[in-house]
């Protein structure tokens, strides 16, 4: 079926449930992880994290965390909420060295900013420097 990745699938107060549980495919933590701080209870429950700059407040704690996660033996994926080309840019730093991409949020708007990351298929590009302004 190709499934490399199966993301948060019990909600966050009920995902002790999966500790030690068998799988043959990697659950990924999402709305259990939001800081550093939250890590250690995720360890034998999720194979990787999910990091989003929404939810660790902006790109030092996002870098902090995909580290941290990484020295704990997380994988790491790096996701977004619905927000424009100039939220996603930053998060394009993070994802390089990512195991999974999903900065689709500015796809999932009526109308982007100019100027705009620039997508192609499964890819997306680096910002041009005027995005900044």
């Amino acid at each position: 079926m190709g499934v490399e990745l199966i993301e948060q699938p019990l909600p966050a107060a009920d995902d002790g449930a999966l500790a030690s549980a068998p799988r043959a495919v990697p659950v990924c933590a999402d709305e259990s992880v939001h800081d550093r701080a939250g890590l250690a209870a995720l360890q034998d429950r999720y194979d990787a994290v999910n990091i989003k700059l929404d939810k660790t407040g902006g790109l030092t704690e996002a870098l902090a965390l995909a580290e941290a996660a990484r020295a704990q033996g997380f994988s790491i994926m790096v996701g977004c909420m619905l927000a424009s080309s100039l939220a996603m840019a930053p998060a394009m730093l993070l994802a390089q060295d990512a195991a999974v991409v999903d900065l689709d949020g500015p796809l999932l708007l009526a109308r982007d900013r100019s100027p705009a990351l620039r997508y192609d298929g499964a890819l997306a590009f680096p910002p041009d420097p005027a995005l900044w302004g």
